[in-house]
């Protein structure tokens, strides 16, 4: 096959990966405000689209993270390598969309790529050690880090706005908690921005490594600016585009997410995205929002964590790499196989991906067929008032059983 045919084959599908990015990730950074009424759903998802955007034109670190420390010196990167990885991508990406399963579009793609690489060359043609540092480690970190500062960030809002029943009602003034929702405007746009920076340039260091593996490019170590341009614009049309499919289902599980705590994790959130962009770390934007949002769970007097559903998102985010590994290695002794390998992976992801869409059209969607991960890592907390109402509820349960019970000892 033509290698220019191949070339092209693998932009058109990196820049669909993207898209499905946008879809798989982005509406999480509008969350928050959505749960707190601070924006309506059909303008937040505008400002995510128009914030990722402009995110993507402001560094391309994250690029050359894929693009040059990646994959081992010396080893010989083909197109065809590639396309098997982001085949496996999407495939799992479009998967656990439609299933409403954890994952991560960063770690799909990063496994999808791992996966095929391996499968041509083996381990040593993956350089582990700079993976280890630009993506593993600050997929470990990262929600801690958020986590941590979005619980300090909620302590320190709820205690600036501290006022007694007696004062209020002796002022006639509220705690002006309420006033948090403007700020939450403009802290869900740094979440979208900074989104836009570190998850489109994935996409600008795949298309830079097929330049490079075609011989269109002599190095990787910079992104044209019609990368960067198509890079960006994917990832607006996909979050504008499939972002109402996440944000239908929110409002349930974020329903106790307070003004001060939205502010608080979408602010946690976007700074800790934007410093990782900076030093080209390699990150999950629905994790470091799942840390964010669990963090602010906790920083409101009362939280409490339900730990099996914690470990539920941890075995999500896991198991999420090496999943699409497996999918992207498999697709690799396809395209192994020749030209008639290459074409019948694409048809297979041409038609796997026509049929998840088909299918979600079908389908309706609620809160027991689909959750974002943030708005389940919301349900990770219990907070006071839902403490609260569990015990009044289980304590009726128990009145009505024992009066059950009393009745059936007379007879």
């Amino acid at each position: 096959m033509d290698p220019i045919l191949i070339v092209g084959l693998v932009v058109a599908i990196a820049l669909f990966f993207d898209f499905t990015n946008g879809f798989h990730d982005t509406a999480n950074a509008m969350a928050t405000p959505i749960a707190t009424g601070a924006l309506k759903p059909k303008l937040a998802v505008g400002i995510a689209a128009v914030m990722n955007l402009i995110g993507a034109f402001l560094s391309t670190t994250v690029a050359k993270t894929i693009s040059v420390d990646m994959i081992n010196p010396g080893v010989n990167i083909t197109a065809q390598l590639v396309f098997a990885g982001l085949t496996g991508a999407i495939l799992w990406n479009l998967t656990t969309w439609f299933l409403g399963l954890p994952s991560s579009s960063s770690h799909a793609l990063f496994g999808g790529l791992i996966g095929s690489t391996m499968a041509y060359f083996g381990a040593a043609g993956v350089n582990f050690t700079k993976m280890i540092e630009k993506v593993f480690i600050p997929a470990l970190f990262a929600p801690l880090v958020a986590g941590l500062v979005a619980f300090t960030a909620t302590k320190v809002a709820y205690w600036v706005t501290a006022r007694s029943q007696a004062e209020r009602k002796a002022k006639d003034i509220s705690t002006g908690r309420n006033k948090f929702k403007v700020g939450q405007i403009f802290s869900s746009s740094l979440v979208a921005l900074s989104h836009g920076t570190n998850d489109a340039q994935k996409t600008m260091g795949v298309i830079t490594l097929v330049l490079v593996a075609g011989g269109f490019q002599a190095t990787g170590d910079h992104v044209e600016l019609w990368v960067v341009v198509s890079a960006a614009v994917a990832i607006a049309l996909g979050t504008y585009a499939g972002g109402w499919r996440i944000i239908k289902t929110l409002g349930t599980g974020l329903s106790e997410i307070r003004p001060p705590q939205g502010f608080a994790a979408e602010v946690s959130t976007g700074v800790t995205i934007l410093a990782s962009s900076k030093f080209g770390f390699a990150l999950s934007t629905t994790q470091v929002a799942s840390g964010s949002v669990i963090g602010v769970g906790l920083g409101r007097k009362g939280g409490v964590v339900r730990w099996n559903k914690a470990g539920q998102i941890f075995l999500g985010w896991v198991f999420t790499l090496p999943a699409a590994g497996l999918v992207g290695a498999m697709s690799a002794y396809l395209t192994m196989q020749g030209d008639w390998g290459l074409i019948i992976d694409g048809v297979l992801t041409a038609a796997v991906a026509l049929a998840i869409f088909t299918i979600s059209r079908r389908n309706k969607i609620n809160a027991t067929n689909l959750n974002s991960e943030v708005e389940n890592a919301s349900e990770v907390v219990l907070s006071a008032r839902q403490i609260k109402a569990a015990a009044k509820k289980k304590k009726k349960a128990d009145a009505k059983a024992s009066k059950k019970s009393k009745k059936k000892g007379k007879k």
